[in-house]
């Protein structure tokens, strides 16, 4: 082990290079910089992170090394177990001389724990700690009503995201320059393991992900409004999943729109203006994580919904996961999720929905079934959505709103073929019968109705009335 001093860049979910406000702190710290990212899959398991995602991590890191070491950043990427685990790569690195931490803050709560913990470890060791609340596009706290409370509905909370928005702007920082000198040292730490090549559909290179981004700002986003809805479409953007890992961040994303389609953004019904509304849902729920921090620890956000008893039936459960709930919609987009890691954020309304107001499973079980095997899992807007879908959370549908899976799919795969594509066993089906083929063809190996979706929607009721009206 070489001691030398130098600045460490702690990489998370924030894997870029661009606009990557610890990165430029640190190379403007007169040292020489050292990133480190630290694959930890035992506490991944325990978020119940897809292995999709996990995978896709793991890539970027790589098209990460490559990218800083053009910068003369050495990347040090190696594999420890959890987030304890951390500590001890940590503490090496100070004694090889680290002299500052340098990171980008993360909200959810055994990940304050771990950054608690490493605050410690380097203030102890009269080391300096910077982290850049840069999750969000306004940090959690800063969108406040006028009683300096955080706003629990979606609409009066973009009306004050936009005012400041148009008052501070965004900020984008520069890609650092090629640094002078790079640290040299030798650590015997386990190197980060390759992942299973399950995400290989997804692009890494971060300018790669830079130019879909440009791409879709310039040309597809000005149909966003009038075909987002439509899942046999390639309609959005595809950058989920690189906003989840930090590919690109929402300040980038933003700050594209504006050079765009500056003039159309105030215009409410524009494809720009409704693509920044889902930028600014975003933000929403990471607020909310922060301000209700029972929800980390997946507590309802209207606790009295708590009390619910769920039948929680395990068969019911096992037929959504599978994709053969006799609902083609269901279906069809339980198997995209299953087949792909990712589904089209209509669809994702529409099973949760029947998840918990058709199956009357808690909707717990379903955000995890979800996180389990997204590519773009995150904690916030997942189970931001899903409490939406429940009505259990902030802004919530009213429970007395349940969506009818049949005419969902009949507005929304109007001709059934994204049904088709998913569901090959009902391909043949015209589109008048396709949205529900009941009673199945002869020839069909279809499965039946788990369930009656009319009568379910009384018990739903019940259960709500039950809890609301007590």
């Amino acid at each position: 082990m070489t001691a030398a001093e130098f600045a460490l860049v702690w990489y998370r979910n924030d894997l870029r290079t661009y606009d990557h406000l610890p990165l430029v702190s640190a190379c403007q710290s007169g040292l020489p910089v050292l990133a480190l990212f630290i694959a930890t899959p035992g506490s991944w398991q325990q978020h119940h992170m897809a292995p999709i995602k996990q995978d896709l991590i793991r890539r970027r890191v790589r098209a990460l090394e490559q990218e800083l070491s053009e910068l003369n950043i050495p990347l040090l990427a190696v594999e420890a177990e959890d987030y304890q685990s951390c500590l001890a790569v940590l503490a090496a690195l100070i004694q090889a001389g680290a002299q500052a931490l340098y990171a980008e803050t993360e909200y959810e709560l055994r990940e304050q724990q771990r950054d608690a913990k490493a605050t410690a470890l380097f203030q102890n060791s009269g080391k300096a700690v910077y982290f850049s609340d840069r999750r969000a596009l306004m940090p959690p706290g800063s969108v406040l009503n006028k009683s300096s409370e955080m706003y629990q509905v979606f609409t009066p909370f973009k009306k004050a995201w936009l005012q400041q928005l148009a008052g501070r702007g965004v900020q984008v920082h520069k890609r650092p320059a090629p640094q002078l000198v790079a640290p040299v040292l030798t650590l015997d730490m386990p190197a980060m393991q390759p992942g299973d090549q399950s995400s290989l559909a997804y692009e890494v290179g971060e300018q790669q992900v830079l130019e879909q981004m440009r791409r879709y700002c310039q040309v597809q986003v000005q149909d966003y409004q009038q075909k987002r809805d439509f899942p046999a479409l390639d309609a959005t953007s595809g950058l989920s999943a690189y906003l989840a890992i930090g590919v690109i961040s929402v300040h980038q994303a933003v700050a594209r729109l504006q050079l765009e389609h500056g003039q159309t953004l105030n215009q409410g019904d524009s494809g720009p203006a409704v693509w920044l509304s889902e930028l600014i849902w975003r933000d929403f729920y990471i607020h909310i994580l922060v301000a209700f921090p029972q929800l980390i620890k997946h507590k309802a956000f209207q606790a009295e919904t708590d009390q619910i008893v769920w039948p929680n039936d395990p068969q019911l459960f096992q037929a959504w996961c599978d994709g053969k709930t006799g609902y083609p919609i269901v279906d069809a987009a339980m198997r995209q999720l299953n087949q792909t890691g990712w589904m089209h954020n209509r669809l994702r309304m529409i099973v949760a929905s029947f998840l918990v107001k058709d199956l009357h499973i808690d909707w717990r079980w379903g955000e995890r079934y979800f996180m389990s095997k997204l590519i773009d899992g995150d904690f916030a807007a997942n189970n931001g959505g899903w409490q939406w879908a429940a009505s259990t959370g902030t802004d919530a549908a009213p429970y007395f709103r349940i969506f009818n899976p049949v005419t969902q799919s009949e507005r929304f795969d109007p001709k059934g073929d994204f049904i088709r594509r998913m569901v090959p066993e009902l391909a043949d089906l015209p589109a008048a019968q396709i949205h529900w083929p009941h009673p199945l063809p002869m020839w069909s190996d279809y499965v039946a109705p788990v369930v009656d979706h009319s009568q379910a929607r009384l018990i739903t009721l019940q259960l709500f009335k039950a809890v609301k009206h007590s």
